[in-house]
């Protein structure tokens, strides 16, 4: 999968969450999920949860406190689809 894939995946999924549309329009690897989308932390555990579902991947606690930006997101979902 591709970077641009990944992002386009992310956004979809964490789009139901956000409470900054400017920030969410200009997604990017940068993109903080708590300061820039003001995802709070029960959101993020949704966040989480979706793309636990989507990618097929299991998570553990270690990895979803680390995952607060796109960039740590995409780092976490491509070591756990490398590890399949």
């Amino acid at each position: 999968m591709t970077k641009d894939q990944l992002i386009a995946k992310l956004k979809t999924i964490v789009q139901p969450y956000i409470q900054d549309e400017d920030a969410f329009n200009n997604l990017s690897e940068e993109t903080d999920f708590i300061n820039d989308l003001k995802i709070n932390s029960a959101n993020l555990v949704d966040v989480i949860l979706d793309v636990e579902d989507e990618f097929d991947i299991r998570i553990e606690n270690d990895d979803m406190e680390k995952m607060i930006s796109v960039r740590a997101a995409m780092d976490v979902v491509n070591e756990k689809l490398a590890a399949k």
